[in-house]
């Protein structure tokens, strides 16, 4: 009975958080993080569930950016660590565990049919093209996963990151070392 209840209440604030969202016309296009030096934005379509940090079992003979596969919610996902392959890094960088505590893991989306789940050492939020005051086209020599560049009024720096594109790369999919 307890159970119940207590998932009526969820549904509750979950109907009303959606409606007060539908009404404030705040609109959201990405989900911001953190990774490394880089703050990236990842689109809402492309962007699964995001998980707590968990240490993924290790796969031998794989690149410094594959951490291993890690048991999401009975599914077996690869682990990615952003930061690591997008500086294409020779080591990864070592961690402690209380800097992990921030760290998530933000699984692709289902349609990209892609079981893989990237490390970030931060979430930020939600962000909006309103939350930028410019925005620079991809240089001709970026990687083909690399959307626009926007700057926030602070001046600091975001790297939209096309999930599908990176999905369909063969560097990402080819994990052998």
């Amino acid at each position: 009975m307890a159970n119940r209840d207590a998932l009526r209440a969820f549904q509750s604030r979950l109907a009303s958080r959606l409606q007060a969202a539908r009404t404030t016309g705040v609109s959201a296009s990405w989900l911001a993080v953190e990774a490394g030096e880089s703050n990236y934005l990842f689109p809402l379509g492309h962007a699964g569930e995001i998980f707590p940090w968990m240490p993924p079992q290790p796969v031998p003979y794989t690149e410094p950016w594959f951490l291993g596969v890690a048991n999401l919610r009975g599914g077996l996902y690869g682990v990615v660590q952003l930061s690591t392959f997008a500086s294409g890094a020779a080591s990864a960088p070592v961690v402690s565990e209380t800097a992990r505590a921030q760290s998530r893991l933000v699984a692709l989306n289902e349609m990209l049919e892609v079981n893989c789940a990237l490390l970030i050492d931060r979430l930020v939020g939600l962000r909006g093209v309103d939350a930028f005051v410019a925005s620079q086209a991809p240089a001709s020599d970026a990687p083909a996963w690399h959307g626009h560049a926007y700057t926030d009024a602070a001046g600091g720096r975001w790297q939209e990151i096309n999930l599908q594109a990176l999905s369909q790369q063969p560097q990402f999919l080819s994990i052998g070392a």
